[in-house]
């Protein structure tokens, strides 16, 4: 037997070798060949899916509105409830990833659990959900980080009351261009660097949640236990008086970072024993995230001194929530930014990484998707280079997105409920599969090495009675009265995509979109439904 010591431990390269022909075993069964490099391990696969995750994104682009809906309260307690529920949501995901593990993913699982008749429909619907999802997301994401960048060159300069420099809105637009380019890039090298710098932007984002712990040390004042535990926010200034009503609306900024651990699954065909490393990339993820994020949202509150001035426009960051805490900390201290500026890198960094990783995922829905001739030009995006990477889905997922954040230029609303379907538009795509397991797919599903055994049941009911319900809370009205500058946009945002698809699923996909197809060269190279 060939054997290779590493450190103090020995690899089987002979057990390697049989793992990865079992995985390319699967997936002919699966119906496809091998056409992707399989050089992921469990901790690469999921460092992809947590980088994405990133809780310094989330946390950072939305701490105002945990701050405006609630207070602590609403994300010191919110955090851990919307938490528990992404995790049942990711369990039940990580169940079928574990029988159907395909680059593929969601809308693949919905096509074989929804059988014969309602199959590709259901794949159609999903898959469409999803993919504008990943895009909105990575859109989201990069445009975070030219914001961030925006902040860090006002406090650098002198802050907003200091005569500090705004760069304008088209500068933050070219910077989003940027950052796209570079992932792109980044995106187009082999399979191996990317897991290498997927596990940097994991690391980013890990450490960089618990170094923030450092910020109520450096403040001169500090918070109370009992402002931390206790304080709910009740200063709304935009007609909601109802304090549930406030606490729910405070939970989007927990549901909105707990996004984008799918990536797990559709890295499958670059995994090694992805039936068992898949799943288990989607459940660490998540659960890491959220004891990081938890971390991170505690430590951080302890340091919020006057809410009103850290959601304030006219405030040094501009209003950027966070932004101002680091700011008012080393200021108090040192009498200087630079310490917040570096933390705000920090940030940045794990942002910057969050965005490439998401890219990542995008190419690779869109190249499964392709590969199925879901998409237009889908012979030309379900192509793979000479580094096994689906080059042309990569370049297409980033010129979306950079389309998409177009629509900041003229309006931040439309842009904001455009962005709404990286949320709404996700979780749908999340629920579908788990409820077609549930109903049409009792008998067909098979369970895979990563199973809930007779939990599953009642874990996916909770995870699409939660996902109904935060589709709801999320589409209410955020501000009144209602304006159409205050008119809470998602409903339509995420109407809009569902009328579209289903209107081009009646009008043209019907016609010729008969779900997932194989790929294999054998007798049987047709549809599969």
């Amino acid at each position: 037997m060939s054997n290779i010591r590493v450190a103090d431990g020995v690899v089987d390269l002979d057990h390697a070798r049989e793992v990865v022909d079992s995985d390319n075993a699967r997936l002919h069964e699966l119906g496809y060949k091998q056409e992707l490099n399989r050089d992921l391990s469990m901790i690469s696969n999921f460092a992809i899916s947590f980088s994405i995750v990133s809780v310094l994104t989330g946390l950072n682009g939305l701490m105002g509105t945990g701050l405006n809906f609630g207070g602590p309260v609403s994300y010191i307690y919110g955090w851990p409830i919307a938490g528990t529920f992404t995790l049942l949501i990711g369990l039940s995901m990580a169940e079928i990833c574990s029988s159907y593990p395909t680059s593929g993913g969601l809308y693949y699982w919905s096509a074989k659990l929804a059988g014969p008749s309602w199959g590709p429909f259901a794949s159609w619907i999903t898959g469409w959900f999803n993919i504008v999802g990943q895009w909105a997301l990575t859109t989201s994401i990069d445009f975070s980080l030219a914001q961030l960048v925006q902040v860090m060159i006002l406090l650098s300069t002198g802050g907003n009351n200091g005569g500090g420099y705004m760069i304008s809105k088209y500068v933050v637009m070219a910077l989003h261009g940027v950052f796209l380019l570079i992932h792109a890039i980044l995106n187009s090298l082999p399979i191996s660097m990317l897991s290498f710098l997927g596990q940097v932007g994991a690391a980013a984002n890990f450490f960089g949640c618990f170094l923030m712990f450092v910020i109520p040390a450096v403040a001169t004042e500090r918070a109370s236990a009992e402002f931390v535990f206790t304080n709910f926010n009740t200063e709304n200034k935009d007609g909601i008086n109802n304090q549930f009503y406030i606490f729910v609306l405070g939970l989007l900024m927990s549901q909105y970072t707990l996004t984008g651990y799918d990536a797990s699954a559709y890295m499958s065909e670059e995994t090694k024993d992805a039936d068992k490393n898949g799943p288990q990339g989607i459940v660490s993820s998540i659960g890491i995230a959220v004891i990081a994020g938890w971390a991170y949202v505690l430590g951080i509150t302890f340091a919020v001194k006057d809410i009103p001035n850290l959601l304030s426009e006219n405030n040094d960051s501009g209003g950027h929530a966070v932004a101002q805490i680091f700011y008012e900390a080393f200021m108090s201290r040192y009498g200087s930014s630079v310490g917040a500026v570096i933390c705000l890198g920090i940030i940045g960094l794990a942002v910057f990484f969050a965005g490439m990783s998401s890219l990542t995922s995008n190419s690779r829905i869109a190249y499964a998707f392709s590969r199925d001739g879901a998409m237009p030009l889908s012979s030309q995006l379900q192509k793979v280079n000479k580094q096994e990477v689906p080059i042309n889905a990569v370049w297409m997922s980033a010129f979306v997105a950079f389309c998409m954040a177009l629509t900041s230029l003229g309006s931040l609303v439309a842009f904001q409920a455009m962005t709404s379907i990286a949320t709404i538009g996700l979780y749908v795509a999340y629920a579908i599969p788990i409820l077609l397991k549930l109903t049409l797919g009792r008998k067909i599903f098979t369970q895979g090495r990563f199973n809930l055994g007779r939990y599953g049941t009642i874990i996916g009911w909770i995870s699409v009675l939660w996902v109904t319900l935060i589709s709801v809370l999320f589409s209410l009205p955020v501000s009144y009265p209602i304006t159409d500058q205050t008119l809470n946009y998602t409903p339509v945002a995420v109407g809009g995509v569902l009328i579209l698809v289903v209107f081009t699923w009646n009008f043209s996909g019907r016609h010729w979109f008969k779900g997932p197809i194989k790929n294999i060269d054998d007798s049987s190279n047709t549809c599969r439904y």
